[in-house]
């Protein structure tokens, strides 16, 4: 597996968020990057969508997220306004 890859284009290396979580070669921080890069894209294409640009569905954001959750990863919400991307 390309760690590099998934840490910059996860989508080309796993099929679904479930597989980062379910990868035995990475350990809990890694995949939380992974998922965080993927919660990031999938942010985008929601954006691309509101702006009648083609973009993805919610639904992949919300596997991306349950994952997260499930490695124990929680949004400090305290810090900042949050963009539509996610990030403060």
């Amino acid at each position: 597996m390309d760690t590099e890859k998934a840490l910059t284009d996860p989508a080309a290396v796993f099929s679904t968020p479930r597989e980062v979580v379910a990868e035995q070669a990475l350990n809990t921080d890694q995949k939380i990057q992974i998922l965080r890069r993927w919660e990031y894209d999938a942010r985008e294409l929601s954006v691309a969508e509101e702006e009648n640009m083609s973009g993805g569905d919610g639904e992949l954001l919300d596997q991306v997220l349950r994952c997260l959750h499930e490695l124990g990863f929680s949004q400090d919400q305290g810090e900042g306004s949050p963009t539509k991307q996610g990030g403060v």
